[in-house]
């Protein structure tokens, strides 16, 4: 489809999705300047317009260029002002924003091994939460196909997996520019395996993946239940560990917690290392914020930044979303704002947790260590239903604020003390028991996710 006629269609479906007054500020007076490879680069006049689309419609603009192309890998947006002339194929911006604007030769994807050059080792930030994960990558880029492989990093979203997995990349073509690397979603390896059955051209497929000396696999979840995907992989997974070519993958859970995955991907996918990436501390959200707004070349005052790292807990992404929300309305008010400007701003674009019931608690927990629900309310003290148990109190504690003889009454009339001493074995464990942390961890994302 032409670019014309695809965006055409793009704005057509987007109107009838938002507001008439936000349809009009915020999407006249864009295009599709290019597209390539499956990366679609849009026109925006400026660069206000350009994060508050990034920040607040970008999942719905990719979602409809989806749609309408399903070649469409990802979409990126270039500032083009209004009164320019510029008939290039492909945008160029000729001038650095004080707000440092990135290239569009900085923004450039490359279709051969699908690398953004923005993810490095050097702009992502280290913290507790994702020291091991980050480590383990670092000696990966260093040590290919003789340490750690295959690579396994699971965790939620927005936590910075595929930044680091895309940072191994960069950082072999740096060191040899001649290694063949590969990054690739575990949709586009199943939509490509199905255009070359189609296409009769399997054996191709296979060589190209074959030939890596790098491949990286981002959301391997998404194989699960697909038997042919699984098969084809199976046996390049084979013939590049043979070969010590490197494997790297990202999931959002670890192997044995992927539904519909054959064994034996599951233990090629636990034969090497497995690290996570768990949600990060205050510390860390607060230099993730400070570096941002380093790179922004912003100030804000210590308290907001404050403010702004203690409500968003969850996601690296929400984190940097949030901050361009409140850069972009300092810019349009053209003042300083206050703290509770920025709590009511935050309060209207930050989505909160989703309602989760006790049931739902229960269910999730049950389900997850493939036990039965009355087991959780029972009184057995068999420990593979404690521990259970005790998870559940945690949770309704730590993460509704339910009273202690409220979780009791709930629990079967178990006493408070009971209660109590359930949500401090749990608080104390975590801090030395990594394994239970991240169980809990992947319990919240089930629990909270959409």
């Amino acid at each position: 489809m032409e670019k014309e006629k695809l965006w055409e269609g793009v704005l057509a479906e987007i109107e009838l999705s938002i507001s008439p007054a936000n349809f009009t500020t915020w999407f006249q007076n864009t295009k599709i300047a290019n597209k390539d490879d499956g990366t679609i680069f849009i026109n925006v006049p400026n660069t206000f317009a350009k994060e508050w689309l990034f920040n607040k419609y970008h999942k719905l603009i990719t979602k409809t260029l989806r749609g309408l192309d399903p070649n469409v890998r990802s979409v990126e947006y270039i500032i083009l002002p209004q009164n320019s002339n510029n008939t290039q194929k492909s945008p160029q911006i000729t001038h650095r924003e004080s707000e440092n604007q990135l290239e569009f030769n900085e923004l450039y994807i490359n279709s051969e091994d699908n690398l953004n050059p923005r993810y490095t080792f050097d702009s992502f930030i280290v913290g507790s939460f994702n020291e091991l994960a980050y480590t383990a990558a670092e000696t990966v880029s260093k040590n290919l196909g003789s340490q750690y492989n295959p690579l396994f990093i699971y965790g939620g979203t927005g936590l910075g997996k595929t930044h680091l997995l895309q940072a191994i990349g960069n950082k072999l073509k740096e060191t040899n520019n001649n290694a063949k690397v590969r990054y690739i979603t575990s949709e586009k390896f199943t939509s490509d395996l199905i255009e070359s059955i189609r296409n009769k051209d399997v054996y191709n497929f296979k060589e190209k993946y074959r030939q890596c000396n790098l491949l990286i696999i981002d959301d391997i979840q998404f194989f699960s239940g697909k038997q042919k995907t699984q098969e084809e992989f199976f046996h390049i997974f084979n013939s590049l560990y043979e070969s010590n070519r490197q494997i790297v993958f990202s999931c959002d859970k670890p192997p044995k917690h992927i539904e519909g995955l054959e064994e034996r991907l599951r233990s090629r996918f636990e034969g090497g290392m497995m690290v996570d990436v768990s949600k990060p501390d205050f510390e860390s959200r607060l230099a993730i914020l400070k570096s941002k707004l380093e790179n922004k070349n912003f100030i804000l005052p210590n308290e907001a930044v404050e403010y702004i790292a203690s409500i968003i807990k969850d996601s690296i992404r929400e984190l940097e979303g949030a901050l361009n929300i409140i850069i972009g309305e300092i810019k349009v008010k053209n003042r300083e704002i206050s703290i509770q400007e920025i709590k009511d701003i935050l309060k209207k674009n930050i989505k909160p947790y989703k309602a989760v019931t006790i049931n739902a608690i229960i269910k999730t927990i049950a389900d997850f260590y493939n036990i039965e629900e009355k087991f959780i309310f029972g009184k057995t003290r068999k420990k593979e239903y404690v521990t259970p148990r005790q998870i559940a109190m945690y949770l309704l504690r730590e993460d509704f604020n339910s009273s202690f003889p409220y979780i009791g009454k709930k629990f079967g009339g178990r006493d408070h003390t009971t209660v109590i001493y359930s949500y401090e074995k749990i608080l104390n464990e975590i801090t030395k028991n990594e394994r239970l942390d991240q169980e809990i961890n992947q319990i919240r994302e089930i629990l909270y996710k959409d």
